[in-house]
C-alpha cells in the first residue's frame, strides 16, 4: 500500500466534506431565501438538504480517522478534539476543531427537531454559515491543496454564494428602528 494513502485519503475527504457542507448551506439559504418561489419545497428537497448535512459529518468523520491513521504527522484523538493542542499548525487546526463541534450541533438538533422548540432549533441552526466560515478557513490555512485552483474556487464560490444569499436573507431597514413613518 502507498505509504501517503491515508494521506490522501483524509485530503481528499476534506474536500468533499467541504464541498458538502457547501451545498447543504446553500442549498438550505436558497430555500429559506424562496429565491425559488414562496410555495413550500417539496418532502424531496429537504430530505436532500437533510441528506447532504448527514453526509458532510460523515466525510468529516472519515477525515479525522483518516488523520489518525496517517503516520506522516502523527496525530492523537484530542489532538483533534481540542482546539489548540495540535503539533502541527494549531491554529489551521483549531478552526477545523471549532467547526466540527458546531455541525455536530447542527445536525445533532436537527435530528430532534421535532422535540425542540423552533427558535431554539432555528438559532443553533444559523450556526450553518459559521461552520463554513470556519471549514473554509481550516482548509485555506491548514490544507496543503489551498493553493490549488480548483479549491480555491470551491471556497471562493461557496463564499460568493453563502454571501449572496445571506444578503437576500438578512432584512434591510428602510428607516432608523423607532422612526415613525409620518416624521420628516
Amino acid at each position: 500500500m502507498n505509504p501517503q494513502a491515508w494521506w490522501f485519503v483524509a485530503r481528499g475527504t476534506g474536500l468533499v466534506a467541504y464541498g458538502l457542507l457547501a451545498c447543504t448551506v446553500v442549498g438550505g439559504l436558497l430555500l429559506s431565501t424562496h429565491l425559488l418561489g414562496r410555495r413550500p419545497a417539496p418532502d424531496w428537497v429537504l430530505d436532500w438538504h437533510r441528506f447532504v448535512g448527514g453526509l458532510a459529518l460523515v466525510f468529516t468523520t472519515v477525515h479525522l480517522l483518516a488523520l489518525l491513521a496517517d503516520d506522516y504527522i502523527t496525530f492523537s484523538v484530542l489532538d483533534l478534539l481540542i482546539p489548540g493542542v495540535a503539533p502541527w499548525r494549531p491554529g489551521a487546526l483549531a478552526w477545523g476543531v471549532v467547526a466540527l463541534y458546531l455541525l455536530v450541533s447542527v445536525q445533532v438538533t436537527s435530528l430532534v427537531r421535532d422535540r425542540l422548540p423552533r427558535t431554539v432549533w432555528r438559532r443553533i441552526h444559523y450556526l450553518s454559515v459559521p461552520v463554513l466560515l470556519l471549514a473554509g478557513i481550516h482548509t485555506f490555512t491548514a490544507g496543503t491543496d489551498a493553493r490549488n485552483p480548483i479549491v480555491a474556487m470551491l471556497l471562493g464560490g461557496a463564499t460568493a454564494a453563502t454571501v449572496l444569499l445571506l444578503a437576500f436573507r438578512i432584512p434591510v431597514r428602510s428607516r432608523p428602528p423607532g422612526a415613525s413613518a409620518g416624521r420628516r
